[in-house]
């Protein structure tokens, strides 16, 4: 067996949690490093998170206090710097499988205990999201916490999510509240908190995913994959227009 060293981010590992996942799809994108030709994404998220972050230390540096909604995670007494990319990873002995990861904010616990909390900036719909994104973040949040813990950031006593949901319903803005909202040259839009606290199980979590990850990755050719794959067919729309050229 090729016993290579394989990096994937706690991100990506989510995908292998998908039930009914097409094993030929999570084969092809371990050896893309999950960089796909048809991927699609949405500029407008991209400030937003870090700008999320900023808002969060900026609050908590001026009033020594996180914003309310953090309340329901518990009491914290400081936001921890998050390590870089570069450093926050740990590599698993049994599958030589490196983790990698970055989570959004790392908080330190009146207990001592660690929080690790990731922000999702979304609608929020609790009847499609836990059968999708949620599990997704089940793994990637329950990955923070091995990692967390192996550089020496422990105990990770809790993981959770806060989804920050645009709020765009202005049908009953009074005017002084309109007059808050736009000015000459720009206009502000608020989001609403849903906080989720996720259960902690990374060893039950992240393990056999890891092995999952391992025994695809030995595999020489890709294996079948699902019927009615929609990124399989993604795939066979490009190579037939490509083999067409």
């Amino acid at each position: 067996m090729n016993e290579d060293q394989i990096c994937i981010s706690a991100k990506n590992l989510g995908s292998f949690a998908i039930p009914n996942c097409c094993n030929r799809c999570l084969w092809l994108k371990l050896r893309l490093q999950f960089s796909l030709p048809y991927q699609i994404f949405h500029g407008i998220s991209s400030p937003i998170d870090p700008y999320t972050k900023k808002i969060i230390w900026k609050h908590f540096e001026k009033f020594g206090r996180l914003p309310d909604w953090f309340s329901e995670f518990g009491e914290f007494n400081a936001v921890v710097p998050v390590p870089h990319y570069s450093k926050f990873f740990m590599v698993d002995e049994e599958t030589n499988i490196k983790l990698t990861g970055m989570p959004d904010e790392i908080l330190q616990r009146k207990d001592n205990g660690y929080s690790i909390i990731d922000y999702e900036s979304a609608r929020f719909n609790l009847v499609k999201d836990s059968f999708s994104l949620l599990l997704i973040y089940k793994v990637q949040l329950n990955g923070y916490a091995m990692i967390a813990e192996s550089i020496g950031l422990k105990p990770v006593k809790q993981i959770g999510l806060i989804y920050y949901e645009p709020q765009t319903d202005v049908i009953e803005t009074t005017t002084d509240e309109l007059n808050k909202l736009v000015s000459h040259d720009n206009f502000l839009m608020g989001f609403g908190s849903n906080c989720f606290e996720i259960e902690l199980k990374p060893d039950e979590v992240v393990r056999p995913l890891l092995k999952k990850v391992r025994e695809l990755w030995e595999l020489y050719e890709a294996p079948k994959g699902i019927d009615n794959c929609e990124d399989c067919g993604k795939l066979y729309g490009l190579i037939t227009l490509l083999s067409n050229q």
